[in-house]
């Protein structure tokens, strides 16, 4: 997923693996020259395309690229709150990774066992919407569902086969329904034992919401916001557009260079999820790292899912159980929801085509939808 092309929009991007003071002054006075080239051109169109300039400001946190894209017309002040936002998705990877021995998520994994253990307000809230939504999917999405992903070999990309007993086993130890929340003392524990919570299912869309609002607090708008090629964030408008919003595209599952659809979103996000690159192959049978905890094993009938949710978090969690649970019970679901929209990629009636399933409001329209 990436920003539709806009022919008068010049970017101006710091792409190092930590943007610093002075990588922004180097981009500063890019933009700078830019805009002085502008007022000394005697030219209305020229004037008008100062405000398309758009700075790019990259860092790499969660296993991917996160990204912000703002008008380049800003001060220190605006550009030091980017960086701040940057920041933030770096102490909150410290804060979900299962990575680390010292993040917050081991000691609950490592504790909640024995008893209850006090968790952090915003950490607490995201679990609470997680098991919220772990039953408005039918179990589809599940944050305990971290074992499975080992006992398949995918949490260290050493994809394996496990046996019938290995599955049914480690489903033992998946299931919200079995992890207690005590919202007045803000505490979790586990009904079973050596279960365990993860959120790489929510974890980008959660950094993004965190982002925007660090960012909106500042009062700095007309911003968008990446996590990966998967995640997205808009709000406001894109500079040097005359619509409003800020359009994006959606690559082709199967053709990794093309772009398959384009929505515009206004103040909205969007999420795809699909086991285009992470699989395995074991005796010509496919398996994708996308599991169903229901089943244990992985999900299978689609090529990809996108939702568009007013949230980065919604977004991000809600393809990853349409995903699950397929083109039926997720227009079931956006009928229920009319805030959330989705664009499921089925495969079509040849090898190497696609069928597209749109669920969802018909004033959410996708643009330049692919027929093939």
């Amino acid at each position: 997923m990436y920003p539709a092309a806009h022919r008068d929009t010049m970017i101006c991007s710091m792409a190092s693996e930590r943007p610093t003071r002075r990588g922004f002054l180097q981009a500063k006075g890019i933009a700078r020259e830019l805009s002085g080239l502008v007022h000394r051109i005697d030219d209305p169109v020229a004037v008008a395309s100062k405000r398309s300039f758009v700075v790019s400001v990259r860092r790499r946190a969660m296993a991917c690229e996160f990204e912000v894209q703002l008008a380049a017309a800003r001060d220190d002040d605006a550009m030091h709150h980017v960086f701040e936002a940057l920041d933030l998705v770096e102490a909150l990877e410290s804060q979900l990774t299962v990575y680390r021995d010292d993040s917050e998520v081991v000691r609950i994994n490592q504790l909640a066992n024995a008893g209850p253990v006090a968790v952090e307000a915003r950490l607490f809230g995201l679990i609470e919407f997680a098991k919220r939504l772990q039953h408005e999917t039918e179990g589809a999405l599940d944050i305990t569902s971290g074992p499975l992903s080992e006992v398949w070999g995918f949490s260290r990309r050493e994809g394996r086969v496990p046996t019938d007993e290995q599955i049914d086993e480690t489903r033992h130890r998946v299931g919200m329904q079995f992890v207690d929340l005590d919202p007045g003392r803000q505490t979790i524990a586990f009904r079973r034992p050596d279960m365990a919570i993860n959120f790489n299912s929510l974890g980008k869309g959660y950094a993004l919401d965190r982002m925007a609002e660090l960012l909106a607090a500042e009062g700095i708008d007309d911003i968008l916001l990446q996590g990966g090629k998967s995640s997205v964030l808009a709000r406001g408008n894109q500079p040097g557009s005359d619509e409003a919003g800020w359009r994006v595209g959606v690559r082709h599952p199967l053709r990794n260079s093309e772009r398959m659809a384009e929505i515009v979103l206004n103040n909205q996000a969007l999420s795809t999820s699909g086991a285009g690159t992470q699989f395995f192959i074991r005796r010509g049978k496919r398996y994708g790292h996308i599991l169903d905890p229901r089943t244990g094993r992985p999900a299978e009938g689609l090529y990809s899912t996108t939702v568009l949710a007013p949230t980065a978090t919604e977004a991000e969690a809600l393809s990853t159980a349409f995903y699950v649970m397929g083109p039926q019970k997720a227009a079931e679901y956006c009928a229920a929801h009319p805030e959330i929209a989705a664009l499921l990629v089925a495969p079509g009636t040849r090898e190497g085509d696609v069928r597209l399933i749109a669920l969802g409001p018909e004033d959410n329209q996708w643009l330049r939808l692919a027929d093939d």
